[in-house]
């Protein structure tokens, strides 16, 4: 894996929890496994990697389950954001996509997990779509704007 010298941010959705990396490593991916469906509460993890050596809690600290005897999943404790994937024996800590400032900077190069991969997976680019949801429901989206509680990307 190739080591890159950037600075990225990110945390968790109420803010409690922010983090700093100033290199991050080539291996955006989606994994498929049942074991991170279930850490992530959904179809699939999207991580990239951070050297541990280069990420920094700058803002709480998260809490973490020992999903097996090798991996820790980290997590926000008050808003239950999942933030890490880390195997305890390696040198580098594999953060959520959703829980960058900037996903969109680390797109999936490869995926895995194969195993467990919902069969329409493939399907989900054909789906209808229906538009945005502030176009769709003002009245609903101008409430949730009056009380969201999301703290905002980039302190």
């Amino acid at each position: 894996m190739k080591r890159m010298d950037v600075t990225v941010t990110g945390g968790c959705q109420c803010g409690a929890v922010r983090y700093r990396a100033t290199a991050m490593l080539d291996n955006s991916h989606l994994c498929h496994c049942r074991m991170c469906q279930k850490a992530v509460g959904n179809l699939f993890a999207a991580l990239v990697a951070a050297p541990n050596d280069a990420l920094t809690w700058t803002r709480g600290t998260p809490a973490a389950f020992r999903s097996s005897q090798h991996v820790d999943r980290g997590f926000c404790a008050d808003c239950g954001t999942p933030l890490y994937y880390r195997n305890l024996e390696g040198s580098r800590t594999n953060l959520t996509l959703g829980s960058l400032d900037d996903p969109a900077a680390f797109p999936p190069r490869t995926q895995m997990g194969s195993e467990a991969r919902m069969p329409w997976f493939g399907d989900l680019p054909a789906l209808e779509d229906i538009g945005a949801t502030e176009a769709q429901d003002a009245d609903w989206a101008a409430a949730i704007a009056a009380s969201n509680r999301q703290a905002p990307d980039r302190d």
